[in-house]
């Protein structure tokens, strides 16, 4: 953005002054990485609804994941903090938060608030995800109230809830996203012409995998479509890549219909101007990139994500863009600036709301974190280790327990395909230092990733039978849980 540009949107923002603090519909899709709509390019993709959304939002086009795993993601995203901090460094932990939620804040400050869909916060303390599908007590939901919810489940077609206070097991019908979207609507219009704001959040839960599963007519699209590959999968995964992208892009047609949805409920309900529309993604996943496959990993098809923001009254319905890798713990914050509220002190994420309504620009060469503390069986397989890393516009450096280990220019190598980290020796050392100063603010001591294990057990999970260190104890499949 030059200066001309940045003084004409700061001074149209200040000029925008809401009339109320504004509704918030935030839509999390699971796995749907940033390269894989139209408007990126990805003619594999049928996105029409979010491609025309993109042209009047503001979008973080290098929003990352930085910890590209389910849970501890969705615990940065209700603490506003990292996951050393928050404790969740893997899936199916319980988070026990050590300050204010999300959904507490914006409860106290006056919003009816609703959460559908996916949690997965709740977590499972024998280590087997043996609460998956559990009933979540309200001292669990952190300040949600309307609530149609299951911990975690990816059986798309016969997908179980449970209501408010009731115990019960429902079920959706047919596919979950499409009822879930169908529900959101009706909190929506039921909200959406009352004085008081509300927040709605939708987890769905597709285009994570299984990929084979989203309805007929969207399975369809892409049968006997010609699927173009991404320059960095190996032609011996070829096979197996095109197979697992038929379903997860008929996954995604289906959510994009969902999303349409979603944006006509709010246009017609008459408050599309006092209402942020954010739709984005918990992280991606490889699809045989670099011949691997899940997410975990500190590749871009892994911790890239989309990150569009709607807010007509405010922000306008041009499209306008930064370069800011946001990440989840920067997404409590920035809603809360949005809302004009005071953002917790617990919080550790940035503020971006300033950048939104043009108060500030871009920095030269921001960056964000990766981490991965501890090590999933399934990269421990592929040789890779527990690893801390940063992601600026250009550059990828990462630096597992073992060293440094991956270095990329991703200018003039979009796709990964040239590991720098032995060649070039300046840019390595420069990244090393910042990547040191990052780690330092966030309080993080890069341990081993056991250690941090041993710390959540310690601190969540007292009450297990189980003596912590027990040699056959109940925590064996805690770190292999993937999904």
């Amino acid at each position: 953005m030059n200066r001309r540009s940045f003084l004409q949107t700061a001074g149209a923002a200040l000029m925008a002054k809401p009339s109320r603090r504004p509704n918030i519909v935030f839509i999390l899709a699971d796995q749907w990485r940033a390269q894989a709509f139209g408007y990126r390019g990805d003619t594999n993709a049928h996105t029409p609804t979010i491609d025309a959304l993109a042209k009047e939002s503001f979008e973080f086009t290098h929003a990352v994941s930085g910890f590209p795993v389910c849970s501890p993601y969705r615990g940065s995203l209700m603490t506003g903090q990292y996951a050393v901090r928050h404790g969740i460094v893997v899936n199916d932990v319980e988070l026990r938060p050590n300050g204010a939620t999300l959904g507490d804040t914006l409860r106290k400050a006056g919003y009816a608030t609703g959460y559908i869909g996916k949690w997965h916060i709740y977590g499972s303390p024998g280590g087997k995800a043996e609460r998956r599908l559990s009933y979540i007590p309200e001292a669990s939901r952190f300040g949600f109230d309307y609530w149609k919810v299951c911990e975690c489940t990816h059986a798309y077609n016969k997908s179980l809830y449970y209501t408010g206070n009731d115990p019960t097991q429902h079920y959706w019908e047919g596919y979950d996203a499409i009822d879930q979207t169908r529900d959101g609507c009706d909190f929506i219009r039921q909200h959406g012409a009352k004085s008081d704001p509300y927040f709605l959040a939708l987890s769905l839960g597709p285009p994570h995998d299984p990929y084979g599963t989203a309805p007929e007519k969207y399975r369809a699209m892409f049968d006997s479509k010609e699927i173009k590959l991404r320059a960095n999968v190996p032609a011996e995964k070829a096979e197996e890549a095109v197979k697992a992208l038929r379903g997860y892009y008929a996954h995604m047609a289906a959510l994009d219909d969902c999303v349409r949805q979603l944006r006509e409920a709010v246009d017609q309900s008459g408050a599309a101007d006092d209402t942020v529309f954010v739709f984005c993604s918990d992280h991606g996943d490889m699809l045989q990139s670099q011949g691997l496959h899940h997410k975990q990993h500190p590749w871009d098809e892994s911790i890239r994500v989309p990150f569009l923001i709607r807010y007509p009254g405010v922000l306008g319905r041009k499209r306008r863009t930064s370069h800011t890798p946001i990440d989840a713990p920067d997404i409590m914050p920035t809603l809360l600036g949005l809302a004009g509220l005071k953002v917790p002190d617990s919080v550790q994420g940035t503020d971006y709301s300033p950048l939104l309504r043009g108060e500030k620009k871009d920095e030269a060469e921001p960056a964000a974190l990766l981490n991965l503390p501890a090590s999933f069986s399934v990269i421990r397989r592929a040789g890779i280790a527990e690893y801390r890393g940063l992601r600026t516009p250009r550059h990828t450096y990462v630096r597992s327990i073992q060293g440094p280990w991956l270095l990329y220019d991703n200018q003039t190598d979009p796709y990964q395909k040239r590991n720098l980290v032995n060649t070039n020796q300046a840019l390595r050392s420069r990244m090393d230092r910042r990547l040191d100063a990052m780690l330092k603010k966030q309080g993080d001591d890069f341990l081993p990733g056991a250690r941090y294990v041993e710390r959540a057990k310690a601190s969540h999970y007292q009450e297990v039978n189980s003596p912590i260190g027990e040699s056959k104890s109940p925590w064996g499949d805690w770190a292999s849980n993937l999904k």
